[in-house]
């Protein structure tokens, strides 16, 4: 079934509201709640004084209207007697500061005995509520390494980061040649010599930045793991597990796929707009966050925090106009979200989050916002059959952690940003509302007919040979700039032609580079079908030799006019194409039309703004339909209202 609902959290409220609460979630057409991820000290309000009596009445009366219940462990949130009795459970920031008690998610991953006292306080919890029929789904922790969470620099850190390096490299001398430690007289005759890499003067060796991602990410993960293992070995067979993943992934540091591998599915909580902002995030930006959750399991997913109200910590953002955020909720739909649960019942009155509204608001009214989710929740359930269905998708875009953490330690441009890249690349195909499925760079692509390879200056041997068997078989590769710039020790590789591995790929090699800023945007010339549309470059070039590939646009400035900007080369049944700087839009657009029609691959031409993706379900066509747009638009015969969001049923 589809399970539609809210975020509730009846200990924020009078006890003797939860009757009219619960009956007003009811009406909404909602069939469950999700509850308790932050009320660790109300379930154990001193250590080893277990006490589930609130929420044990908080599901009788649950059951009384019928709902079913995502039952939160409450390890992001943990008692201030806990920090009081261990404050070696505290994180630490770059600069030695120790993170005290009064946010969310203060906690290292490395604390042997924080990981005893959450691992006691979840399979406490998760025990007592084994057999319980109301509860489906268990979330682990909340949010793993939101708001610089996933970073901690304390000694305990520290002393497992050299551990971690210890068990990883035969001995310290091969660590010492790997990384090029006699640059600067960086040489350690011991693994206990090694720093975490705090502030130092200018900067840290690369690798040695590789290293400490690589180890963050084992941290957040083998901390996750454990967790979750022990749910697993806890709940009953009837229940589920999950996590809720948030936005700004490509900003954190852990591998998210890794993360989420033990769950049976994946949860993510979609804010297309937060506070300070004046208007949401792009359209095309909502959607590739979509298409990564699809991407961490390849299989649809949940979203169990989906934006209402304007949001806001200190400062409040944009408040979503009407119908907008049901039209962000069918976009989620569109993108294979099969069940859904809106970011809050009720706006809180106490607390950090008093500005983050809700359904409903401060003053208890069931206003505009609480129709709106009525309205989709009485829209959608007869899709139920549509939302179940596998998105099918033929082009999909590539990402690997290693490279994006490679990025952050050598940014290279001042203005590169690794989101804006893979958007650069993403958006020409989310323009032409075709399926995008965005994955981890080791998984088989082999079924797809394009894949877009971003930025990918990290690069091995494994991946290039799969990128070629790919493009020789009739598949079209998309390479941006940087490409197979470095190996997996994030350092240069001495007498290799750039783009390196996939240089006889490519058809081109990178005599020379310079770094550009976001407003330095390059006149290009175009050739071939590609000398009306208009090009620029900016935040990167790469000034290109075409040996084999066919020449779609040259630089045109002064001394650079003879070296080539973007590139086509055949390979075997396929084709690559090389783009070497941050391109503007219609070049990418006139590339997407003709590598969709060259692969045949079906799009649906819309009105800009204006999204359209089809599910097919017994022979029968659905279209979902959603208009970005404050103004009215048309597709298929009829009239778009502004933010409207519909499902075209076609036989």
């Amino acid at each position: 079934m589809t399970y539609l609902g809210v975020d509730y959290y009846p200990e924020h409220w009078p006890k003797e509201m939860i009757d009219e609460d619960l009956q007003g979630i009811k009406e909404l057409g909602a069939n469950i709640v999700r509850i308790g991820e932050f009320a660790w000290h109300l379930m154990e309000p001193e250590e080893g004084q277990f006490d589930f009596s609130y929420f044990d009445h908080v599901l009788d009366k649950v059951k009384e209207q019928g709902l079913s219940v995502m039952f939160g462990t409450p390890t992001a949130t943990f008692p201030a007697w806990l920090a009081h009795k261990e404050p070696s459970i505290l994180s630490v920031d770059e600069n030695g500061q120790t993170r005290v008690f009064g946010g969310r998610r203060q906690y290292c991953f490395n604390s042997d005995i924080y990981r005893e006292y959450a691992g006691r306080i979840t399979r406490k919890l998760v025990e007592h509520y084994s057999s319980e029929e109301a509860i489906i789904s268990w979330q682990v922790d909340n949010e793993f390494g939101h708001e610089g969470s996933d970073m901690c620099y304390c000694d305990q850190c520290h002393s497992k980061f050299q551990q971690y390096l210890a068990e990883k490299y035969s001995s310290v001398e091969a660590l010492n040649e790997k990384w090029g430690t006699i640059f600067w007289g960086q040489t350690y005759n011991d693994f206990s010599e090694i720093p975490a890499p705090k502030p130092t003067v200018t900067t840290h060796n690369p690798s040695l930045k590789l290293e400490w991602a690589r180890f963050r990410s084992f941290s957040v993960n083998s901390f996750t793991h454990e967790m979750t293992e022990i749910v697993r070995e806890a709940k009953g067979s009837h229940q589920d597990i999950t996590t809720n993943v948030s936005g700004g992934f490509f900003d954190k540091w852990f591998d998210h796929a890794e993360n989420v591998k033990p769950m049976d599915y994946v949860s993510y909580d979609n804010y297309p707009v937060w506070g300070g902002l004046e208007k949401p995030v792009p359209p095309e930006a909502i959607a590739m966050t979509h298409d990564f959750n699809r991407g961490l399991k390849d299989q649809n997913y949940w979203i169990v925090e989906e934006l209402m109200g304007a949001q806001g910590h200190d400062v409040i953002g944009y408040l979503p106009r009407p119908d907008q955020a049901k039209m962000w909720s069918y976009q989620a739909f569109a993108h294979g979200c099969n069940n859904m649960l809106y970011f809050r019942w009720r706006g809180m009155t106490k607390g950090a989050e008093q500005f983050c509204y809700g359904v409903v608001d401060h003053d208890n009214v069931y206003g505009r916002k609480y129709k709106e989710v009525q309205s989709l929740f009485t829209d959608i359930q007869q899709y139920e059959r549509v939302l179940e269905s596998r998105i099918e998708s033929e082009a999909a875009v590539l990402y690997d952690y290693d490279n994006i953490w490679s990025w952050r330690s050598q940014i290279q441009s001042k203005d590169f940003d690794f989101n804006e890249e893979l958007l650069r690349m993403y958006r020409p195909f989310y323009k032409r509302n075709i399926p995008i499925d965005v994955i981890p760079a080791d998984r088989d692509f082999s079924q797809y007919k394009v894949v877009v390879v971003p930025v990918m200056q990290m690069m091995d041997e494994s991946l290039a040979e799969r990128l070629r068997s790919f493009a020789s078989g009739g598949g079209t590769v998309l390479f941006s700039f940087r490409t197979g710039l470095k190996g997996k020790d994030n350092n240069l590789r001495l007498g290799e032609v750039l783009p390196g591995l996939v240089r006889d790929l490519t058809g081109v090699r990178v005599e020379e580079i310079e770094s550009l800023t976001k407003e330095h945007a390059l006149e290009l010339r175009g050739e071939g079908d590609f000398a009306q549309t208009s090009g620029t470059v900016s935040v990167w070039r790469d000034l290109l030799v075409a040996e084999t590939a066919e020449v779609l646009y040259h630089y045109q400035d002064q001394f650079y006019e003879d070296y080539a900007a973007v590139t086509k080369n055949e390979v075997g049944k396929g084709s690559v194409y090389y783009i070497g700087g941050g391109l503007n839009e219609a070049p990418l657009d006139q590339m997407a039309e003709q590598i969709l029609e060259e692969r045949q691959i079906e799009y649906i031409d819309s009105p800009e703004d204006v999204e359209v993706y089809r599910r097919e379900v017994d022979g029968t066509s659905y279209l979902f339909v959603m208009n970005h747009s404050p103004y009215v638009k048309s597709f298929d015969g009829r009239q778009l209202q502004p933010y409207a969001s519909e499902i075209i049923k076609k036989s």
